[in-house]
């Protein structure tokens, strides 16, 4: 029920950007996936990885607004107020809000992750970019990724299922 909420709050806030709306709904996929092979689902890790999965890129039309630019630190610094007016008015209890904020302020900075729900959303985020970056069609480029910069095991996995498998 969450998700479903979070989806349309986006989609109506990123209003006719597919392209945003259609990132964000396969980071949420891939977190959730990712989330249900860690063996963490609790209430509270669903709900904050469901919602940062969601509302990670929030910020990326007021960056491009005020700094003329999409760059992660510009997300970083613009996404957590506008996720935060979203999910109050969603009624979300404010320890979720906070983490949900910490994760969207940090989402394009590797030394900012701290637990398992934040690097399963950097794990979602970078599966979808291998794809729409187009590295995926470089193997050995995205052998390295695997190996440097996934934070899971599960995420990993998939990773090497998605692009490295001979399908």
């Amino acid at each position: 029920m969450i998700k479903e909420i979070a989806l349309k709050k986006m989609e109506q806030y990123f209003n006719k950007d597919k392209k945003r709306i259609n990132h964000a709904k396969k980071v949420t996929d891939f977190a959730l996936e990712i989330l249900g092979a860690e063996n963490t689902q609790n209430l509270f890790f669903l709900k904050v990885v469901t919602l940062a999965a969601v509302f990670h890129d929030i910020g990326i039309h007021e960056a491009e607004k005020k700094y003329g630019s999409s760059a992660g630190k510009y997300q970083e610094i613009e996404g957590p107020a506008i996720a935060r007016r979203i999910l109050e008015g969603m009624h979300i209890e404010e320890e979720v809000i906070n983490r949900v904020c910490y994760i969207i302020g940090g989402h394009h900075t590797e030394s900012k992750i701290d637990n398992i729900d934040f690097k399963i959303i950097w794990d979602a985020d970078l599966l979808v970019n291998i794809s729409e970056e187009n590295i995926h069609l470089d193997r050995e480029r995205v052998s390295k990724i695997i190996l440097k910069s996934f934070k899971t095991e599960s995420g990993k996995k998939l990773a090497k299922k998605l692009y490295l498998s001979n399908q």
